[in-house]
């Protein structure tokens, strides 16, 4: 059975993900540092790890399967839970694949060298409407994807 896997602690999708999972059915897991508001549903589950670092992305690959998706912006994660099958949908709707995966770490150590020398200071743009409405048709998108077997 698919399943939906939160990266949570800093997800702002995730009540987006429970109106989804809902309609189809579907179990969703939030994998966070710390305990967390969660609606009362048998399909929602709340799994709080130790706060070591990389605990919640450990425990997410873990349990990970094949066609199972991921809701994550966490690049490395993305990458490792591709190579369990499992597909990977950041919150502002981007899908990583194998394809991609490598130009998004590329990217990522390129920007990280770059803010340590202090040549880029500021983040990510602030999520917006837009992020959210490219979220819901990207996972709609691809939980369609799974249940035809096309991934």
């Amino acid at each position: 059975m698919l399943k939906i896997f939160i990266d949570a602690d800093a997800c702002p999708v995730k009540r987006e993900v429970y109106r989804v999972a809902e309609r189809h059915g579907l179990e969703v897991t939030l994998v966070s540092n710390m305990s967390m508001w969660t609606p009362q549903e048998e399909w929602i589950h709340l799994e709080v790890v130790d706060g070591q670092f990389d605990a919640a992305d450990d425990w997410i690959v873990e349990h990970v399967a094949g066609n199972d998706i991921v809701i994550s912006a966490d690049i490395p994660l993305a990458s490792r839970c591709l190579k369990k099958g499992a597909l990977v949908l950041g919150p502002t709707g981007r899908a990583f694949t194998e394809d991609s995966i490598g130009d998004a770490l590329a990217t990522r150590e390129i920007m990280s060298h770059l803010r340590d020398m202090g040549t880029v200071t500021g983040g990510p743009a602030p999520f917006g409407k837009m992020d959210r409405s490219r979220f819901l048709q990207s996972l709609e998108e691809m939980i369609q994807s799974v249940r035809r077997g096309a991934s």
